[in-house]
């Protein structure tokens, strides 16, 4: 339900204990990721038993209830082994990881007869095995731990053990006094959020770029159409729509910013998907996304962003909404703040922040020689990732990015 999630939300059970089901029918619904999902049936059969009732919080890879279904199933997330079967390969495991050196935050792990199979069809030794970073209960290693790591380029296959490299870094354990106050425990979207910030500047190596640009005849545009625009169109007409206009164009310009990172592949998306970060009343931040930005014109990306917001306000974007982005912009400028250093939204390779616009006295150049005029001006900021994007191209991006807005048609019809 994305990749991102750690842990979701039951909602409520469609289907009660000791009940049949078929094929495809929901049983559930889960919230994940900000949005509600619908959870359909595998196969026909009966819920024997649910392990987690509603309301309850559950992280990713616990089991939530049994099912007994009618067929074997190629793709079920969890496979029950007799308990004999276990105990057999569990003793086997251990016998042949007593020879091995192993990675150190694996040294108890247990390996699944699924993992194993797994592992012998892509030749991964017991060793690499246990190199592997864990993510189920008790440092269990899950199907998803094993396919993540492969997507990766397999960066542990030929690591040396962590017990044999004494001059490794090891992080600090300092006992810091935290202070005293009232405690507020992190809501659900909350720790996703910080899990996903944490993720995104320890993986991508963040390079920030400014800019500064003169939106005056942009605003003079704005703001002699906007009450126009909305008599004509039944839409208000905000900045963000002229400034997913302008990142379009730019993005068009330079494909390689409209991408994402896969091992030593990078792939350039064959769409222009532009998520705007949004901050909802509670204070937390989602990321719904303007589809084929490009193909849009004002009218169509006015309708998308109005509809977008209205929708993360109400809490009621779909999954739709918020997946499939291949660029990021954030207007920092909406809480006053002058510019900012925008995290990159993963797994995307950029992200621009835009600031306050503010007016300022410039200086111009004009005919008569320079001249100071009252000008609307905006500082533009680009985080960008340093493995795929480099300063030139960077750089290059942002500076179109404010030519865009700069040369503004002021005579443009609506």
């Amino acid at each position: 339900m994305g990749e991102s999630i750690t842990e979701g939300t039951i909602i409520n059970w469609c289907i009660n204990e000791g009940e049949a089901f078929e094929e495809g029918e929901i049983l559930l619904e889960v919230a994940t990721d900000k949005v509600d999902n619908e959870v359909p049936a595998p196969a026909s059969g009966t819920l024997t038993k649910i392990v987690f009732q509603s309301n309850a919080v559950v992280p990713v890879g616990e089991v939530i209830a049994v099912l007994e279904v009618l067929d074997v199933i190629a793709h079920s997330t969890h496979i029950e082994v007799p308990k004999k079967e276990v105990k057999q390969v569990k003793n086997r495991t251990a016998k042949i990881k007593k020879n091995l050196v192993v990675a150190q935050q694996n040294n108890d792990c247990f390996f699944s007869p699924l993992i194993i199979s797994i592992a012998k069809d892509q030749h991964i030794s017991y060793e690499e095995l246990a190199r592997i970073p864990a993510t189920g209960e008790n440092g269990r290693l899950r199907k998803s731990d094993i396919f993540r790591y492969i997507d990766e380029g397999r960066p542990y296959q030929f690591t040396q053990a962590a017990t044999q490299d004494p001059t490794a870094y090891r992080i600090p354990q300092l006992n810091l006094d935290k202070g005293t106050g009232e405690i507020v425990k992190m809501d659900r979207m909350r720790k996703m959020i910080a899990d996903h910030m944490v993720y995104s500047k320890h993986t991508s190596p963040h390079v920030t770029a400014y800019v500064e640009a003169d939106l005056t005849e942009l605003v003079n545009w704005r703001n002699a159409n906007k009450i126009l625009f909305q008599e004509k169109y039944g839409q208000k007409l905000t900045f963000t729509p002229l400034f997913i206009e302008a990142v379009a164009k730019a993005v068009n310009d330079f494909p390689m910013i409209n991408a994402s990172l896969d091992g030593d592949n990078i792939i350039i998306k064959e769409h222009i998907n532009i998520g705007m970060a949004t901050a909802l009343p509670t204070g937390n931040l989602i990321v719904p996304v303007v589809k084929n930005a490009d193909k849009k014109d004002l009218k169509s990306l006015a309708e998308s962003v109005n509809d977008l917001v209205t929708k993360a306000r109400a809490n009621t974007l779909s999954a739709d909404d918020i997946q499939g982005g291949t660029f990021t912009i954030s207007n920092v400028g909406t809480f006053g703040s002058i510019m900012g250093t925008p995290i990159i939204n993963q797994p995307e390779v950029a992200i621009l922040a835009l600031g306050i616009i503010k007016k300022r006295p410039e200086v111009l150049e004009t005919e008569t020689g320079d001249e100071i005029a009252i000008r609307s001006m905006m500082y533009l900021s680009l985080s960008f990732d340093h493995r795929v994007v480099d300063g030139y191209l960077g750089g290059s991006f942002l500076r179109r990015i404010a030519d865009y807005l700069e040369q503004f048609d002021i005579k443009r019809k609506i």
